[in-house]
């Protein structure tokens, strides 16, 4: 087993025993992206002088007996939706063409002051609008396991640079399932945590409402170990919660005995692959044989999840996007007047799934339509989060359904059908309107791709589904012809 094959747990103990030093372990994986990077594109933008310099600060640390945290010295990347000081941060779009934040976002400072070692930027869907990473400015990204096939969106970049040995973690941001869709197409594990569990702040926005931080990475113990550093309550988000961080890497490998999960029947129905299906129902007879009592419970408003989701979440993207008009940062078409200056620059600079959903947003947002789309959405959503408040009140730790109705599937099959792919996230926009955390594991491989399952909680609950995730999960899967 190479260096990048390792485990974040794995690769800590020989950091510790000085067995390996950060330098070794960052010059592999740069090894590993010159080699990999050019059929996989899973990054915008590599950084390899700031991530040797970051792992020989890590070494000289370590000389003097010290080290910051679990993760100080491991390589990792970032969504290029995070903030960073200094580095490039597009959003996979050219209206932000060359931008070079001022400040990093908080969840990255985090990890910066933890020790990390930031590999580069991973692609995605501009945005973070897409459930393909065929969305994105700068190329589409290829799957791990089979290039032919996407890698899911919009974290499509930091789920195939986790599974391809790319980088030992990355961050992603989920607002619909862009994190946990990813980890079930890429068969690594994604985490979304609650709501408010990770700061928003330097995170560039899509929906407000519905946007959080997430992890990729190798097993629910690394995404634990990550969790834990990046969470918090902070000053500059004021919808960041103030409730302690748990302890996430001591619930993984807890016993499930005693535990109750659910499986709603709303997402076991017509038109979820069947192959999804039977690992969910092998799962509950996991779950089982280890203590666990499985029932089948109901959500009876997840039908509505869907269309709730595209308005509001549409909604939200024209009044965040209004921001990019060619005047602050970013690009700038010239033009005679101002006026022709803003519709230049957003023509040029919008991809074209940015501008439906914009389009959207500013239709269900318009005079004599906001009642009827946009607070009604609103209304339906209190009705979603409501099925689970009533499930987790009556007891239930977490619920087991499939991440998405399908596996991977084949580049260019869907992009021409915007309703076909946002019908990929009717599994995980329910989480998202109700501010749940929830979690995917890898499970299977099905006609040499990835499956996983998703698990989620009720707020707050990370610590039960690191605990559920960890009982389910497989062992790594690992891509073949890389």
């Amino acid at each position: 087993m190479t260096y990048t094959q390792m485990s974040m747990a794995e690769i800590r103990v020989l950091l510790d025993d000085k067995q390996l030093s950060s330098r070794e372990l960052t010059e592999a994986y740069l090894r590993r992206i010159e080699k990999i990077e050019p059929r996989l594109h899973a990054y915008i933008k590599v950084t390899p002088e700031q991530a040797l310099a970051d792992a020989d600060a890590a070494d000289s640390r370590r000389a003097a007996g010290q080290c910051l945290s679990a993760i100080d010295g491991v390589p990792m990347a970032l969504k290029d939706i995070f903030c960073s000081e200094g580095v490039v941060t597009t959003c996979a779009s050219k209206i932000l063409y060359n931008y070079q934040p001022p400040y990093d976002a908080t969840c990255w400072a985090k990890l910066k002051a933890g020790g990390a070692v930031l590999l580069g930027k991973c692609n995605m869907d501009e945005f973070a609008m897409g459930s393909s990473t065929e969305n994105s400015a700068y190329g589409v990204t290829h799957n791990p396991f089979d290039p032919d096939y996407v890698p899911g969106g919009s974290s499509g970049g930091s789920a195939a640079a986790v599974a391809a040995d790319l980088a030992a973690y990355t961050l992603g941001t989920d607002t619909g399932g862009s994190v946990r869709q990813p980890a079930h197409f890429c068969g690594v594990v994604g985490i979304k945590p609650t709501y408010g569990r990770i700061s928003r702040y330097g995170i560039i926005p899509y929906a407000s409402s519905l946007d959080q931080a997430g992890v990729l990475a190798k097993s629910c113990y690394d995404a634990a170990t990550v969790l834990e550093i990046a969470s918090g309550q902070d000053r500059m988000d004021s919808t960041s919660a103030p409730q302690p961080v748990g302890a996430y890497r001591e619930a993984c490998g807890r016993s499930v005995a005693g535990m109750r999960i659910g499986v709603p029947r709303e997402f076991c129905g017509e038109g979820v692959q069947s192959a999804i299906l039977d690992e969910l129902w092998a799962a509950v007879d996991k779950l089982r044989a280890q203590g666990a009592a499985v029932e089948e419970v109901s959500l009876p408003h997840t039908p509505y999840a869907l269309p709730v989701y595209y308005v509001l979440a549409c909604a939200e993207a024209s009044s965040n996007l209004a921001r990019y008009d060619g005047v602050r940062y970013g690009l700038r078409e010239a033009a005679d007047n101002v006026y022709d200056m803003f519709a230049a620059s957003r023509s040029a600079g919008f991809g074209a799934e940015v501008k439906r959903r914009i389009m959207l947003g500013t239709y269900a947002l318009s005079s004599g339509y906001y009642d009827a789309y946009y607070n009604k959405t609103l209304q339906v959503r209190t009705l979603i989060k409501q099925d689970y408040d009533r499930v987790f009140a009556d007891g239930f730790d977490a619920l087991l359904t499939p991440p998405a109705p399908s596996q991977a599937f084949r580049l260019g099959e869907k992009v021409d059908d915007p309703l076909t792919m946002y019908l990929q996230d009717v599994c995980t926009v329910p989480v998202n309107l109700a501010g749940l955390p929830a979690i995917v594991v890898p499970v299977a491989l099905h006609q040499g791709l990835p499956l996983g399952l998703q698990l989620i909680g009720a707020p707050f609950a990370e610590e039960k589904l690191f605990t559920a995730g960890s009982a389910i999960e497989s062992a790594r899967l690992v891509p073949s012809g890389l």
